[in-house]
């Protein structure tokens, strides 16, 4: 008895029917396109808010402007202790975090055993990662303030923001950590090098610049957040410098807040507003600048 073909083995588009072939390549430049005016969107969003920016920015930005100090409550003058103040919050919060996530991500890519306790560690690093910011600042403000007497500081501002950033670099640092090929780990074992070497001279310069990028996202919002600092360490008019980690600080997310919601006469400080904002901008850009710079220099050094 010979076989007859079904109504749906004729649509089957493994069998190259030219209508449902046709129908699947149809479907799939409607999503690229999608996916093409989505994109050109978001691009065209944040292209508009930078141009923005530097429009209105530029007229204010010269060198009496980043190198002043306020004037008159913040009215006048520039804005240099912000700048030097978000560089101090920005690199402790750094010294705090990478190392530390480093290391936890070590531990969990390494040395820990695979179970139900690792998924749960993960899973509690992956919601601590999406929680706001005003909860952190809340967290600092009760922890490193008042419980441990810090009192509103360089060094309870860094450990709120190093806090924030720290499940971010975990995962990130983890995800590179296991991307290095497993015959890495197997040859230097085999070679006689215990687990720290095999680790440390062989895996970890090689999942550095994965690393390294998972901290620039780190650094642009360590930079730019303001309800950490707002409970921990900010001020928003201080013309003085600071002298040690023990000192409160201007800082540029918090100054720009003040200066857009808070100031008596808001228009009349609407160019330092644009002036601020560009300043915090290049500062986050320069910084992102120097960690892919970083990246790139670890990436040829130990390529895979």
């Amino acid at each position: 008895m010979g076989y007859a073909p079904s109504k749906r083995d004729s649509t089957d588009p493994s069998q190259g029917n030219p209508v449902s072939t046709g129908r699947v390549r149809a479907h799939r430049s409607l999503m690229v396109y999608f996916l093409r005016v989505l994109t050109y969107s978001i691009v065209a969003c944040v292209g508009y808010i930078v141009i923005d920016i530097i429009w209105n920015g530029l007229p204010v930005l010269n060198w009496e402007f980043v190198s002043s100090f306020p004037r008159r409550g913040g009215s006048e003058g520039g804005i240099f202790p912000a700048i030097v103040g978000t560089l101090c919050l920005v690199g402790g919060t750094i010294s705090l975090a990478f190392p530390l996530g480093v290391s936890c991500a070590i531990y969990l890519s390494e040395y820990s055993k695979p179970g139900k306790f690792l998924n749960a560690m993960r899973l509690a690093i992956i919601t601590l990662a999406g929680i706001p910011s005003i909860v952190f600042g809340l967290f600092g403000l009760g922890v490193f303030v008042l419980f441990l007497n810090l009192g509103s500081s360089i060094l309870a501002g860094s450990l709120t923001l190093a806090c924030m950033i720290l499940p971010t670099i975990i995962v990130v640092s983890e995800e590179a950590l296991r991307a290095v090929p497993q015959t890495f780990r197997e040859g230097s074992l085999a070679l006689g090098a215990t687990k720290w070497q095999t680790i440390s001279r062989n895996i970890l310069p090689c999942a550095l610049p994965g690393m390294i990028t998972g901290t620039i996202l780190c650094v642009g919002r360590a930079a730019g957040e303001t309800a950490p600092i707002l409970l921990t360490v900010a001020a928003f008019y201080l013309p003085r410098l600071p002298h040690s980690i023990f000192d409160q600080v201007m800082a540029l997310p918090y100054h720009l807040y003040v200066l857009a919601t808070q100031h008596p006469d808001i228009e009349k400080v609407r160019p330092l507003q644009y002036g601020t904002a560009l300043v915090l901008l290049l500062l986050v850009l320069g910084l992102n600048g120097l960690a892919i710079f970083l990246r790139r220099k670890f990436r040829k050094k130990h390529a895979w």
